[in-house]
This record gives structure tokens, C-alpha cells and sequence, in this order.
């Protein structure tokens, strides 16, 4: 059974950093593509970054493009997101994903973690 449990989500002040992380279980980790999404009240679910099995491949969504840096170590399990000059429009749930190829569709989901940036 698959488990992403991600951790580091909380409350910062505009212009400050997160790093969010999501540690997998049930799967070999280092087969994956690993991403990560967020959902903001009363928006729809939308993606942000992603990194495939084999780094360096990595892709972001315009709006983090810049200031949010996607990383994993294989070794660990773990996906990274670290979060950069954060904005309040940043607010949202942050969700991990597990897709089993690079721009494929994701097969699992992780609980979410609140991130939220006060101005």
C-alpha cells in the first residue's frame, strides 16, 4: 500500500521561505516521477512542479517559476519543495503526487499540507 505523508507546511509572512517535504512509502521510490500540486479555496486543483525519476528533469508552473525549487533524494524516499519569496496568492493546500512517468498522469496522493502566506 502506497503512503506520501508531507510535512513543512505552515504560516510565514510574505517575502518568506517553506520548504515542504513528502516522504513515500510502498513503492520503489526511485522508479516514479514525483510532483507536486496545490488547491486553493474555492479554486480548482492546479499544478506545480514535478521531477522525474532521473534527475534533471524537472518542470513548474508559471506561477511558481523562479521562486519554487523541486528536489528528491531517492535514498531517503523524499520529495522536496522548497518555497522561496512566498506570496499570499501562494495559499493553499499543497498536495504530492506520484505519477509512474514524466507529464503522465498521477497515480497516487498524498493528504495535503497547509501552506499559508500572510501579507
Amino acid at each position: 500500500q502506497v503512503h506520501l505523508v508531507e510535512s513543512g507546511g505552515g504560516l510565514v509572512q510574505a517575502g518568506g521561505s517553506l520548504r515542504l517535504s513528502c516522504a513515500a512509502s510502498g513503492l520503489t521510490f526511485s522508479n516514479y516521477a514525483m510532483g507536486w500540486f496545490r488547491q486553493a479555496p474555492g479554486k480548482e486543483r492546479e499544478f506545480i512542479a514535478q521531477i522525474a525519476w532521473r534527475v534533471p528533469y524537472t518542470r513548474y508552473a508559471d506561477s511558481v517559476k523562479g521562486r519554487f525549487t523541486i528536489s528528491r533524494d531517492n535514498a531517503k524516499n523524499t520529495v522536496y519543495l522548497q518555497m522561496d519569496n512566498l506570496k499570499p496568492e501562494d495559499t493553499a493546500v499543497y498536495y504530492c503526487t506520484v505519477a509512474e512517468s514524466y507529464r503522465g498522469p498521477n497515480k497516487y496522493w498524498g493528504q495535503g499540507t497547509q501552506v499559508t502566506v500572510s501579507s
